[in-house]
């Protein structure tokens, strides 16, 4: 039996090998790096980023290798009150951006190194996508 995030890789492949016949306008991928990290999180996230040369692509996600692939940065927030929640959702600059890969990356704690890894990330996603690969 496939688990959540192995469907939603799964759903991935198909959508990338399909993507050119394909007459969708939007592609929505909720955490589809569910039990992956490192070079295969980046791998997916390099996936996303091509689906979205051609397509809207609006993907959930709580790993830095897959968000730091992404053309735009959107930060959901929500706030529990006593009768409700609500839900921001903002649209980063390239600073927020970074910020928010460290804070993936590093949790509560921000550091200069973490701001650094998170820059790089970012500026080899574009590369990448760049480079055709």
């Amino acid at each position: 039996m496939a688990s959540g995030g192995e469907l939603a890789r799964i759903s991935l492949a198909i959508q990338v090998v399909t993507a050119r016949n394909a007459a969708i306008p939007v592609l929505v991928f909720d955490e589809v790096d569910v039990g992956i990290g490192g070079g295969v999180a980046e791998m997916v996230g390099r996936r996303l980023r091509q689906l979205g040369e051609e397509y809207q692509v609006l993907c959930v996600t709580h790993q830095p290798q897959v968000a730091a692939q992404a053309h735009n940065h959107l930060q959901v927030t929500k706030a529990a009150g006593e009768a409700s929640v609500e839900t921001a959702i903002t649209t980063l600059d390239e600073a927020e951006r970074t910020r928010e890969v460290a804070r993936m990356l590093g949790g509560v704690e921000i550091t200069d190194q973490t701001l650094s890894h998170a820059e790089e990330m970012i500026r080899r996603g574009r590369e990448t996508a760049a480079a055709g690969a």
